[in-house]
């Protein structure tokens, strides 16, 4: 069982930065492939990053060059860096686990979940 409290949302002006973080519970944390996902209002639930235990990571075309995600397997808490933001970058996002050995892009694949956090992003 894994439980992940996300933070760090909030409102940003476009062309900022935020950087989100995401602790987990659970000894076995380094085993856990981590994402990053987020959601806007009357959207499906979209995948934004994702990092293997062993620190390889993959990005959805719309964030790439633009975020960052990295793991401190030592703290158990994985972060999403977000530089120049958009207002498209508008939404709740969410931090996930999955046990398996691949990073997946659909969200049902992915078996703990955090709360959400907001990020506003202003024009």
């Amino acid at each position: 069982q894994v439980q992940l409290v996300e933070s760090g949302g909030g409102l940003v002006q476009a062309g900022g930065s935020l950087r989100l973080s995401c602790a987990a519970s659970g000894r076995t944390f380094s085993r856990y492939i981590m994402g990053w996902f987020r959601q806007a209002p009357g959207e499906e639930r979209e995948f934004v990053a994702g990092i293997s235990y062993s620190g390889r990571s993959t990005y959805a075309d719309s964030v790439k060059d633009r975020f960052t995600i990295s793991r401190d397997n030592a703290k158990t808490t994985v972060y999403l860096q977000m530089n120049a933001l958009k207002p498209e970058d508008t939404s709740v996002y969410y931090c996930a686990a999955d046990t398996t050995i691949i990073i997946r892009r659909t969200a049902a694949s992915y078996e703990y979940w955090g709360q959400g956090t907001q990020v506003t992003v202003s024009s």
